[in-house]
């Protein structure tokens, strides 16, 4: 079949998401600021509620592809598997004597058994080689590869533009190497052969979280405290080049924990229609970025970029978009419950078809303006899941829509 993504709203075919295992058994109170996440999970509990997401997606003939099952596929080709192997040893704290063990061992391990060590790390004491200065000097439960519990959020590693796929660049060092996972799928796994790609994790910063396609052609990417100006800069020169949009919107915005991405202060449930945190909707700017004009223009590999001056965010997509208005639905109901409901990702939705989307149900307040805005909402549970500050947005990268 045929993959590519068009915009936020349209009929969802394919999604692929990641079902948590054991990298999120590997967090501890001592690495899980390290590792991003606010608190230790219910690891049973966040399964049976990704599970239950997963199955709201299938009651609605969504395709849900797993990353762990793709990259299981995906390393059973020796090439693809030599690949991981050595951008995994890469690491300079794992020294010579003990990259050497492990690239040679690493060799004869399983397409799973390697996909697990890739996902979920080795530590110290479990290696049974490759013993130094290296192995000596460390704790037994230090991580030689540290686990990657960020998986669960498979939309800032990739993102779909039109027919092509944007491997993205993550700013933080605990994610640097789910990139490198997803470009591995992408590039070797038999589904996806011949897929073009965009960008690419080697490039500066830009996570998918912050990219919205708010219509076909048009754009926004969110630049704060993942993604870089540079890095927008990168990728709109790449999506004008392949025609894939005529308008990319910078949208600054706070660099705190709270709006790490775009998608924590805004998502599209319908083609008109946006659900936004209140408390930063009047202030959130938009910076147009086209081919058109030779004003403000920044040249480089060819192309000529007009960067607009500085309009309200919902003024310069709606008119980007070609429509009247781009209608405001607030998160909570006053700004103290907007701000509870804007952490716990009362923003962070996932539309799989026009006024429908996937919310957790906790944030009642919000859901309810989604609803009576004529928007149908499919709650789902995520107390566990939450703990990684991530909603349904996050924890799915479309790779098909109407």
């Amino acid at each position: 079949m045929s993959f590519g993504v068009g915009s936020e709203v349209g009929q969802l075919r394919t999604v692929m998401l990641h079902r948590p295992g054991p990298e999120l058994q590997r967090l501890t109170p001592r690495n899980n600021d390290k590792l991003l996440f606010d608190g230790i999970p219910w690891v049973s509990r966040a399964q049976d509620e990704h599970d239950a997401f997963a199955q709201a997606l299938r009651d609605r003939d969504v395709e849900v592809l797993y990353l762990t099952d793709l990259l299981i596929e995906t390393l059973a080709a020796e090439s693809a598997r030599g690949h991981a192997i050595t951008a995994v040893t890469d690491s300079l704290h794992l020294g010579d004597t003990l990259r050497d063990y492990l690239r040679k061992v690493l060799l004869d391990w399983s397409p799973t058994e390697l996909a697990g060590v890739l996902t979920a790390g080795l530590r110290n004491d479990e290696v049974r080689g490759g013993f130094g200065l290296v192995t000596s000097l460390l704790a037994h439960d230090d991580f030689l590869i540290d686990p990657l519990p960020n998986l669960l959020f498979t939309r800032d590693s990739s993102v779909w533009i039109r027919e092509r796929v944007a491997i993205t660049s993550l700013a933080m060092p605990a994610r640097e190497r789910e990139t490198q996972l997803t470009e591995l799928i992408y590039t070797d796994h038999p589904r996806f052969v011949g897929t073009p790609k965009i960008h690419g994790w080697q490039h500066e910063h830009v996570e998918g979280g912050d990219v919205l396609l708010m219509s076909p052609g048009v754009l926004a990417v969110g630049v704060g405290e993942r993604s870089t100006p540079a890095g927008v800069e990168r990728l709109a020169r790449q999506v004008f080049a392949a025609d894939l949009a005529h308008t990319v919107l910078a949208v600054p915005i706070a660099q705190t924990r709270a709006t790490m991405h775009l998608d924590t202060v805004c998502t599209m449930v319908d083609v008109d229609k946006i659900v936004m945190y209140p408390n930063v909707a009047d202030s959130l700017q938009a910076f147009a970025v086209t081919l058109e004009g030779r004003d403000s223009t920044v040249h480089a590999d060819g192309l000529d970029l007009n960067v607009a001056p500085a309009e309200p965010f919902l003024v310069a997509a709606a008119k980007a978009m070609g429509i009247d208005t781009l209608h405001q639905i607030d998160t909570g109901l006053d700004p103290v419950t907007a701000e509870r409901e804007q952490w716990d990702d009362g923003n962070n939705t996932l539309a799989i078809a026009p006024r429908v989307a996937v919310a957790y149900e906790r944030n009642v307040e919000t859901n309810s303006r989604l609803e009576a805005a004529g928007i149908e909402v499919i709650a789902i549970a995520g107390s566990e899941l939450g703990s990684g500050r991530g909603g349904p947005r996050c924890m799915s990268c479309p790779i098909a829509r109407d």
